[in-house]
């Protein structure tokens, strides 16, 4: 029985639906520009930031650190998305903008927000429902393919890392945690 979206994952279908983006992989770049976000690439904070969204009045400026992966940098940029989407500033600088930074909090997911932009990060780069299709044909077409293989084609398919894509099956129940 289908689970019934919740809020973040609505909310990531929207963002895909109003740019008609229909199949994988999201172009999360051009999500960003269909947004008004300004998207830079640089080295901030070493290996310890991912990325930050900076907002003030009408600018939003999204920074992602060019040292990471491209696939960490893909989900920085859809955690940040997520940010952008749900969540008011909550920090401060000036008293007039906000600056929110991707970094160990956010991995962590100890925070209602954090665990919010990592949950509309994993369902805007891989929605439920073409992980499903996409999982179910590969391992019914295929017989014999083992869970990493399909994973691992999944990965590629939707250009994420492994770990973010036996993450995602995992919590839509098509794989048991290992």
């Amino acid at each position: 029985m289908p689970r019934v979206p919740g809020k973040v994952e609505r909310a990531a279908r929207q963002l895909l639906d109003a740019a008609g983006v229909t199949k994988p992989p999201v172009p999360v770049e051009k999500l960003v520009a269909a947004e008004g976000i300004r998207l830079a690439f640089d080295s901030i904070g070493g290996q310890d930031v991912s990325g930050m969204l900076y907002r003030r009045g009408a600018v939003t400026v999204m920074v992602v650190n060019q040292d990471h992966h491209r696939h960490r940098q893909r989900f920085t940029i859809a955690h940040e998305l997520g940010h952008h989407r749900l969540h008011d500033a909550d920090a401060y600088l000036d008293g007039t903008a906000t600056l929110r930074f991707r970094d160990g909090t956010s991995a962590a997911g100890t925070d209602r927000e954090e665990r919010e932009a990592n949950s509309f990060g994993a369902a805007l780069l891989m929605p439920a429902d073409w992980v499903r299709d996409n999982f179910m044909s590969l391992v019914t077409a295929r017989r014999g393919v083992d869970e990493d293989t399909a994973v691992a084609r999944l990965a590629h398919q939707f250009d994420v890392s492994e770990q973010a894509m036996r993450f995602r099956l995992v919590n839509l129940g098509l794989i048991d945690p290992t």
